[in-house]
């Protein structure tokens, strides 16, 4: 059946509604309280929106195949193109200062040489397995050789992976990508959170009730785009908990 697409809405060919505002929280915003922030929060979290960070650490082609695996790791097909959170040039920031995460295992490389490491080594599992860089393949090969990473098992195991452990790299790139997208008030929106509490603070600690500024939850049905590894994991978890057959926004 063909979806009703209303004003700020994409229709895309899987079927997935393209918003301007993804999630559960119709019409929240959580920029509107922005007022309520001392002036060095709201800057900081405006900035975010306005003002992306330019690519200085990563090189043309680095950032292309980057910004593809970030596009498997946090699809946001539910998004319209104007309203798509900036993953890529918060990681690249981080590695262009040379800024740590507060720590490094021993058995890893230091973070920027991690990533370049990494993103020769993907783009080569692409060449041997499919006979084609990691840019060229489409969204189901992309995730074969990604979920090989994400279980620890690299398929095919290229020589850089017994340099560098793959569960860390893959922590690590995972932790960035998620950290980036989720200090974004896009996602806050998208999430249902009320923003930074300083100053105003939140009032209702008890029994889950919202805050005055806060929307109510409205669930919605969605499927996967079918070149996609998702929907063929969902049923296999249905199979052992019906439990997971709960929504999610991505």
């Amino acid at each position: 059946m063909k979806k009703t697409v209303q004003a700020g809405h994409e229709e895309r060919p899987s079927g997935l509604v393209a918003r301007a505002q993804p999630g559960y929280y119709p019409g929240f915003s959580t920029l509107r309280q922005s007022d309520n922030w001392d002036e060095a929060t709201r800057d900081m979290v405006t900035k975010r929106v306005a003002s992306p960070p330019p690519i200085r650490f990563f090189a043309p082609d680095e950032a292309a195949l980057l910004q593809a695996i970030i596009d498997r790791l946090l699809p946001q097909d539910d998004r319209i193109l104007e309203r798509r959170i900036a993953i890529l040039p918060v990681i690249d920031e981080r590695l262009y200062k040379n800024a740590l995460i507060g720590f490094r295992y021993q058995d890893m490389l230091p973070d920027r040489e991690a990533y370049l490491a990494g993103l020769r080594a993907i783009d080569q599992m692409a060449r041997e397995r499919f006979q084609m860089p990691f840019l060229k393949l489409s969204t189901f090969p992309q995730e074969l050789i990604l979920k090989s990473l994400h279980d620890g098992v690299p398929d095919p195991a290229v020589e850089i992976w017994k340099k560098m452990p793959v569960r860390r790299f893959w922590t690590l790139l995972f932790e960035d990508c998620v950290t980036a997208y989720y200090a974004h008030p896009w996602a806050w929106d998208e999430i249902g959170f009320g923003g930074p509490a300083y100053p105003r603070g939140y009032m209702r600690l008890e029994n889950g009730l919202p805050e005055p500024w806060e929307t109510d939850e409205v669930r919605r049905v969605w499927s996967a785009p079918p070149d996609t590894l998702s929907d063929l994991d969902l049923a296999a978890r249905t199979m052992s908990s019906p439990s997971s057959l709960l929504g999610g926004t991505h």
